[in-house]
């Protein structure tokens, strides 16, 4: 099984790696910078990886990049020439004026495309070549689950920075806005957006009081 990932999705990669890892230390230590950033670094790791197979399994490919706004008006003309890399800067925005005691981690966002051969049909699955929003809200519900499933190993493994990584992650990728994986999952599937909604916030609630 390949899945493959480009040169530009590593640079994306890495650069909100490297964003996260500083708006959410705030460099107050080097070992807590150090610890931040290997969470950090599996978290990404995780959400990309499973989102990744499960494309992989529906005959399609993804391409992860910054999340970007383009229009900042209702009027079509009220657009940005190029893409403003919000997932940059609120982030870095949301921790400064809050003196890193709130955080932003929705910072990714993927494109997908149905590979050239997915009309023939595959496990009486489908025999059409374009994927459908349900399946675009199913690869993005993947990476939510993944890390959900990784929190709770996190959690028995006692490493509670990765724990509440994982849970922070889902819930803010969950938020259905713009182009974030929430929003891919709320209108591909709103069963599917609710019941991980749900399981997200309670997540967050018990890392709050326990973790």
């Amino acid at each position: 099984m390949k899945m493959p990932i480009t040169k530009k999705e590593i640079i994306s990669i890495l650069i909100i790696f490297a964003v996260l890892t500083i708006s959410i230390s705030l460099i107050s230590s080097w070992t807590i910078f150090l610890l931040t950033a290997l969470a950090v670094l599996l978290v990404i790791a995780i959400n990309i990886t499973a989102k990744k197979f499960l494309a992989y399994y529906l005959d399609s490919d993804i391409e992860v990049k910054i999340w970007g706004i383009k229009r900042f008006g209702f009027r079509p003309s009220k657009e940005f020439k190029k893409p403003f890399p919000m997932g940059i800067f609120l982030p870095i925005i949301i921790s400064a004026l809050t003196f890193g005691n709130a955080m932003w981690l929705a910072s990714l966002v993927f494109d997908v495309k149905a590979k050239t051969y997915r009309a023939a049909k595959r496990h009486g699955l489908y025999s059409y070549s374009d994927i459908t929003e349900y399946q675009i809200g199913l690869i993005a519900a993947a990476g939510i689950v993944a890390n959900l499933i990784f929190a709770i190993i996190g959690y028995f493994a006692g490493w509670s920075i990765f724990t509440r990584l994982n849970i922070w992650y889902a819930f803010f990728n969950l938020i259905p806005l713009s182009d974030i994986d929430g929003n891919k999952i709320f209108f591909g599937n709103l069963v599917m957006w609710s019941f991980l909604a749900t399981i997200a916030t309670i997540a967050v609630v018990y890392a709050f009081i326990l973790i």
